[in-house]
């Protein structure tokens, strides 16, 4: 069992709070606080704040430049970013910890937060709020054109869920659908190729049957005039 960082209290499972202090704990992630301010300008402001934010460049010569407003440190990513990050810092993932996933989304969800529409930092074009991997529990602006917007603490939560498997988690289910989705394909197609064989075999039947008919009525025809 681990222990609390701050009060070296032991930590209940599943969770990364600690009951007793409150503190938060971080788990094993590479270079999370490891960034530097560019000397590379931005144009792009603020969604919240309005103000120009600085770009940051995280990991030295990594040359993955975000950009970070001062004030109320949400972060822009362009597209494709958020994923680099992710796998820069969170590795080693073996398992799927389900009951870490929910408490993590648990603890961090805010229920008295004000959520808002916020325009794009570079098109100013209104963003859509998705929930990040489909089941991250991060619902994060974005603008499908020039990238995803993250409140401050939101990369964090991110980077919690994939350490415990969150990724994983939704590939599986993922997966799972396609499954479904191939066998009920299937289900449906031998249920109409069977209907048309079906349909085949009377319509065969009909024609044997109305050979048979004709037959019939020649025989009788010729019966008729070979004894009139």
């Amino acid at each position: 069992m681990a222990d609390c960082s701050n009060c070296s209290a032991p930590l209940v499972a599943n969770t990364n709070q600690c009951p007793y202090c409150g503190v938060r704990n971080d788990v094993d992630l590479h270079g999370k606080h490891d960034f530097s301010v560019s000397n590379q300008n931005s144009e792009r402001a603020c969604p919240h704040c309005e103000t120009v934010m600085q770009t940051i460049e995280v990991g030295a010569g990594s040359e993955l430049y975000i950009e970070r407003c001062e004030s109320c440190f949400g972060l822009f990513f362009d597209p494709g970013e958020i994923e680099e990050l992710l796998e820069r810092s969170v590795s080693n993932v073996f398992d799927v910890n389900v009951d870490l996933i929910k408490n993590i989304n648990e603890e961090r969800y805010k229920s008295n937060q004000d959520f808002r529409y916020v325009k794009c930092p570079d098109c100013q074009v209104m963003m859509n709020r998705v929930n990040f991997g489909q089941r991250s529990g991060v619902i994060v602006d974005q603008c499908k054109k020039h990238g995803v917007w993250l409140d401050s603490g939101e990369i964090t939560h991110l980077m919690e869920w994939k350490k415990a498997g969150g990724e994983k988690l939704n590939a599986r289910i993922e997966q799972q659908k396609e499954r479904k989705k191939e066998s009920s394909t299937r289900s449906r197609l031998a249920a109409s190729s069977e209907s048309y064989d079906l349909s085949s075999h009377r319509g065969r039947q009909g024609s044997s049957m109305l050979g048979e008919d004709d037959l019939l009525e020649s025989v009788s025809s010729l019966v008729f005039k070979l004894f009139s």
